[in-house]
């Protein structure tokens, strides 16, 4: 059953301490999918391992830095010289916001790194994220500005309406 009453907003110092367990939750998700993919490439299937194996990863760690970095630079904090917390940076667990979206890259490459060292072709699992970024461009850019009523159409028609109430008043009398 859902609380009644309104949603209770976040302190300063909840926000600091939520992005830095979720900074920190990220870090070792990156950190555990690399391994996983190092070890599996470099030990067991190291004579297997082509030149796109290689790239891949560096592809894979090219987003993961990017993403990463771009979530914590969202989620700094500032303090005065006491230090003390002044701002406890962008809430990195709000939903609808970026960083949502910026975990969710993270994940999805996680699982594709991981799922490749079954085989390559899971790799192509990641064009997912551009799928999925010009649906958001769609439904919050493109699709409203293309489906937008013209704005002058209707004033048109209401006085042609009017112009015919006016016709059948006259009428009347």
């Amino acid at each position: 059953m859902a609380p009644k009453g309104k949603v209770g907003t976040k302190g300063k110092k909840q926000i600091y301490e939520d992005n830095e367990a979720t900074l920190k939750f990220y870090t070792r998700v990156i950190l555990g999918a690399n391994a996983i993919y190092a070890a599996v490439n470099l030990f067991i299937f190291y004579s297997s391992s082509t030149f796109w194996t290689w790239l891949l990863l560096v592809f894979a760690l090219a987003v993961y830095v990017g993403s990463y970095r771009t979530m914590s630079a969202m989620a700094k904090a500032s303090f005065d010289k006491d230090g003390n917390l002044l701002d406890g940076g962008i809430d990195l667990n709000m939903e609808q916001g970026m960083a949502e979206h910026l975990k969710d890259v993270i994940l999805l490459t996680t699982i594709v790194q991981v799922l490749s060292t079954l085989s390559s072709y899971f790799w192509y699992l990641w064009l997912l994220a551009p799928v999925r970024a010009m649906h958001l461009l769609w439904v919050n850019f493109l699709g409203p500005w293309f489906m937008a009523e013209n704005p002058s159409a209707p004033e048109e028609v209401n006085e042609k309406k009017q112009r015919r109430q006016e016709r059948r008043q006259m009428k009347r009398f």
